[in-house]
C-alpha cells in the first residue's frame, strides 16, 4: 500500500536552489528508508534565474536521475519531475509528472518581475510601486498567476497560498480579509475545475517562515468541500527536510475533514485512507 511516510516528491537539488547535490538527496532518501523520491527542479524561466535550472543544468538534471534510477533500482523508486513556473515557455514534456507553481508577479509600472516569497523589500517594492501602494491588489494578483498555472493542468499545484510566505506577522497584508480569501477561493476553484492535485506544503515551517503549512486550514477545509485530492511535500531543499512535518500534515488533512489522501509512486498516483 502507498506510504505518504515513505514518499517525498518536491525536491530541490543544487542544480537549482537546493543545498545538496541530486546524488546526496538520493542516498539520504535511501537511508532514511523512502520508496518514492521525486525530484522537481526549478524550470528554466527567462525573467529570472536566481533559482531556476538552466537550459545546461536541465539536460544535467534529466540525465544524473536516469543514472540514479538505475543505481536505485530495488531500493529506492526515482523519479524525475519538474517544478514548472507558470513564466517558463511552453509545457513540460519527457517528464514523470510535474509541478506547476507560480512564484512571481510582473509590475506594470516598473516592468520588472517580482518574487514575492523571497525577499520581503521586493515584496513591499512590488505592492508599493507596482499596486499602488494596495497589498491585496497584489494578493489578488498573485491568486490570477494560481489560476493560470492550475488551467494548464499540472499533475500537482505547488504552494497555492505562497503569496503568505513572508506575512507571518501580518505586517504585508490581512490574511483574514474578505478580498483576500475571495482571490484565493478563485484559485482553488480553478485547480478543482482543471483536476489538480494540491499539495500540502510543509517547507515553509520546516524554513522558519511560517507556523502553518501551504495551504492554510481554512483553504484545506474549503478544498475539501469541492471534493478536491490532497499530497503531501517537503519542498525539501536539503536531506534533513524530504519528510519534514509529513505526520502533522497528515493531521491538518484529517482535520479539515478528508478520509484519504494521495500518495505518488512509481506506479502513479495511489490513494491512502486516513
Amino acid at each position: 500500500m502507498a506510504d505518504y511516510r515513505k514518499s517525498s516528491v518536491h525536491c530541490h537539488s543544487t542544480l537549482c536552489d537546493g543545498k545538496n547535490t541530486l546524488q546526496q538527496m538520493a542516498g539520504a532518501a535511501c537511508a532514511q528508508g523512502l520508496t518514492t523520491l521525486g525530484f522537481s527542479g526549478h524550470s528554466y524561466t527567462k525573467p529570472d534565474r536566481e533559482y531556476c535550472m538552466t537550459p545546461g543544468r536541465t539536460a544535467q538534471y534529466r540525465a544524473t536521475i536516469a543514472k540514479l534510477k538505475n543505481e536505485y533500482r530495488g531500493k529506492v523508486d526515482i523519479l524525475c519531475g519538474i517544478e514548472w513556473d507558470l513564466l517558463s515557455e511552453g509545457t513540460p514534456t519527457g517528464f514523470d509528472y510535474w509541478i506547476g507553481s507560480a512564484h512571481h508577479l510582473y509590475g506594470k509600472n516598473t516592468g520588472r518581475y517580482y518574487e514575492i516569497d523571497f525577499r520581503p523589500e521586493d515584496l513591499r517594492d512590488c505592492i508599493n510601486n507596482d499596486f499602488d501602494g494596495d497589498p491585496l491588489a497584489a494578493v489578488e494578483a498573485y491568486f490570477a498567476e494560481v489560476e493560470k498555472i492550475a488551467a494548464k493542468k499540472p499533475d500537482i499545484l505547488g504552494h497555492i497560498d505562497l503569496v503568505k510566505k513572508l506575512n507571518a506577522d501580518g505586517s504585508f497584508f490581512d490574511e483574514e480579509s474578505p478580498r483576500y480569501k475571495a482571490a484565493a477561493l478563485r484559485a482553488l476553484q480553478a485547480a478543482r475545475e482543471n483536476d489538480c492535485i494540491l499539495e500540502v506544503n510543509t517547507g515553509g515551517v520546516y524554513r522558519g517562515y511560517r507556523k502553518d503549512f501551504y495551504p492554510g486550514a481554512w483553504l484545506l477545509g474549503e478544498w475539501n468541500k469541492l471534493g478536491g485530492r490532497v499530497l503531501i511535500t517537503a519542498d525539501a531543499h536539503d536531506t534533513a527536510a524530504l519528510t519534514f512535518g509529513f505526520d502533522e500534515a497528515a493531521a491538518a488533512i484529517k482535520a479539515a475533514g478528508f478520509t484519504a489522501l494521495t500518495v505518488l509512486t512509481v506506479n502513479g498516483f495511489e490513494e491512502q485512507p486516513l
